[in-house]
């Protein structure tokens, strides 16, 4: 059971701890405060009652003792004068016989100690009402006094007082909570911060900073992770400016390569069959490097976010009917109408649908279906394929650059993918702020989904 508790108390947010530990914390101090106030202030009011009640059943004796020596026949009357506050009552014992005055109480309810002659005071409950019982003795013959005190307004006084104290306990221990939440709010907002600017660069922002802190035991913080991501983001472009001077100044040559190869291609009919092999297997290497150089170059190009002046209002319909016919063979072209709008690089945008039906068409057996609709508060493309689907733990990986599946072109050929095509999709839609997903189709095979903020048409 212990570790059950620990287990779930280690589950509970920092923050909700804290606030948790401040909660119980006010809590108990108040409470301990409240049952030190109410001891302190009940003994005190009782005390105080009792004592002027004593004082008084006092006087009352006095009088009573008096009366009887002179043998006045006012007795009664005189009971009733000493009866005083309301609720109050006055029980006298001459010869063996009870007379009682102002409010109607049995003898049998006073208890048999406070009747044995003896100087007593009790505490007790009678028809209802709290009272204080005083027993005085009259007179030496036996004569007894009882005056039986009310205790309503001081009950009614003390519940009061015990009400305010549980409530302001009560009170305390939400303030508690409430200044635990604030506090820990407070303390851990650098760590949200620093947590939200290192998601963000592990989307591939690499313009998150931390904001510059000027405590003592925050600066440091700030000032090395800000050092850290400005040399992360220093590396990353200078790697891809690598790439891409590399990949320029293997455009030329590339294309010469190309062209040569078409020379010879266009001559393998009078080469013996050796050389044709080698013409094919080398055309077909060139292509695929001459795809890889432009992809490389397309990716050294991509700043994260698409520049503003390229950024405009985008029918999804449009973009994906203009698809070139030979990407969406044999596909289902379903459009939700109106079509939603988002803001984006059309240029971009048209790489990311081309890149996912060509992935379809030579790595999924085949494109079977391209959507455009809303999902979740978000404009949606979806391309499905016809292959056997994408594993949960490759479903991330294959956004990866240089990732390759299984070579799955629909006649079985090598189809020569490059590893960069869903790895510019992933770019392309993080810089516009959206999500690129794999999940599985309805029927069988993959489900590539890319969600965009819709913008108002």
């Amino acid at each position: 059971m212990s570790d059950r508790l620990a287990r779930r108390w280690r589950s509970v947010s920092l923050r909700w701890r804290v606030a948790l530990a401040f909660g119980l914390v006010t809590t108990a101090i108040a409470g301990l405060l409240s049952i030190a106030t109410w001891q302190l202030a009940s003994s005190y009011m009782l005390e105080q009652r009792e004592r002027g009640a004593t004082s008084q059943a006092v006087v009352d004796a006095r009088l009573v003792a008096d009366s009887l020596r002179r043998g006045s026949d006012d007795l009664p009357t005189l009971l009733v004068g000493l009866t005083g506050e309301t609720g109050t009552s006055v029980l006298l014992r001459t010869g063996g016989a009870w007379t009682t005055a102002g409010r109607q109480v049995e003898v049998d309810d006073v208890p048999v100690a406070l009747l044995a002659g003896a100087p007593a005071r009790q505490r007790l409950v009678v028809d209802g009402a709290p009272v204080l019982a005083i027993a005085l003795p009259v007179t030496p013959a036996g004569d007894l006094l009882v005056r039986l005190a009310p205790l309503t307004e001081l009950d009614q006084t003390l519940r009061f007082v015990s009400a305010v104290l549980v409530a302001g306990t009560i009170l305390a221990g939400l303030l508690g909570v409430l200044l635990g939440w604030w506090t820990a709010r407070r303390a851990l907002l650098p760590l949200t911060e620093l947590t939200d600017a290192a998601g963000r660069m592990a989307e591939g922002d690499l313009t998150a900073r931390l904001p510059d802190r000027h405590e003592a035991d925050l600066a440091p913080i700030a000032t090395r992770f800000n050092a850290t991501a400005d040399a992360l983001a220093e590396r990353v472009h200078r790697d891809a400016r690598f790439a891409g001077d590399v990949s320029h100044e293997l455009r030329t040559p590339l294309t010469t390569m190309i062209n040569a190869g078409e020379v010879l291609r266009r001559r393998r009919d009078d080469m013996p069959d050796t050389a044709r092999r080698a013409v094919d297997l080398l055309t077909a290497d060139v292509r695929r490097f001459h795809r890889m150089v432009e992809d490389l170059l397309e990716i050294s190009r991509g700043i994260q976010a698409p520049d503003g002046h390229d950024v405009e209002p985008v029918d999804l319909s449009v973009v994906v009917e203009n698809v070139p016919a030979t990407l969406v063979e044999g596909g289902v072209l379903e459009v939700e109408r109106p079509a939603p709008l988002v803001s984006a690089d059309r240029r971009r945008l048209d790489r990311v649908v081309a890149n996912l039906c060509e992935n379809a068409r030579h790595h999924g057996g085949g494109l079977v279906r391209l959507g455009v609709r809303r999902r979740d508060g978000h404009a949606v493309i979806e391309v499905d394929d016809a292959g056997p689907g994408v594993a949960v733990e490759q479903r991330d990986r294959v956004f990866e650059r240089f990732t390759r599946g299984p070579r799955t072109g629909r006649d079985g050929s090598d189809t020569g993918g490059t590893g960069l095509g869903l790895a510019l999709v992933a770019q392309h839609v993080r810089g516009h702020g959206g999500r690129v997903w794999v999940e599985d189709r309805p029927g069988g095979g993959a489900r590539f989904v890319v969600a965009l903020r819709e913008v108002p048409s």
